[in-house]
């Protein structure tokens, strides 16, 4: 089946040279090889300030690389999202990037009681590709994964988006070329599926 699909680089550097633009690359190639539609979004590129107050996260207007974001999302079958660990969670501006995002009146609707009465994001399928220093073990037994079930389960899962996948990468700094190119071949193998 061909999926419409949206990338959404997290990796605020926007140094090419990142793993997790080569982690990108390899499956967005393999991913439009296959037929699928992809599009790109790369939170290093994007114009937008951070959320202070309530009142502009419920009230205020989305900037407009937000808004574009916002149809990308929407325009989407399935999202890809790929960052780095920093201190045990996702970079501050991916999370800035999310709360500009997921904003009610586009990710949920609120009605006249004050309850959740819509999730117009529901059906969509996500796969979480996380890059991390420790082993990917260590941070699942130890840590418990505890930034990436938050995301799962508070981010988008509040919004309706599911089934959710996730690849860990662990050891990104030391685990050599080789190891480094095997993941890059699974990234392919996904990509195809549209996974």
């Amino acid at each position: 089946m061909i999926k419409r699909i949206t990338v959404i680089q997290g990796h605020p550097d926007p140094d090419p040279a990142r793993y997790c633009r080569a982690l990108e690359a390899a499956y967005t190639t393999a991913a439009q090889a296959a037929g699928h539609e992809v599009r790109r979004l790369d939170i290093a590129a994007l114009d937008f300030h951070v959320l202070r107050s309530r009142a502009d996260y419920e009230e205020g207007a989305p900037p407009p690389d937000i808004e574009a974001a916002q149809e990308a999302i929407d325009w989407a079958d399935h999202l890809l999202f790929i960052y780095p660990l920093w201190l045990g969670s996702m970079p501050a501006l991916l999370k800035a990037f999310l709360e500009q995002v997921f904003r009610p009146g586009f990710a949920y609707e609120i009605d006249a009681t004050g309850r959740m009465s819509e999730e117009p994001l529901a059906g969509t399928s996500a796969r979480i590709v996380l890059t991390m220093g420790m082993p990917a073990r260590f941070y699942r037994w130890y840590f418990g994964a505890h930034s990436l079930k938050s995301l799962e389960r508070n981010i988008l899962g509040f919004v309706g988006i599911g089934p959710i996948r996730e690849t860990l990468i662990g050891g990104v700094e030391v685990i050599g070329d080789a190891k480094r190119r095997k993941w890059l071949k699974k990234m392919e193998a996904v990509g195809r599926k549209g996974e």
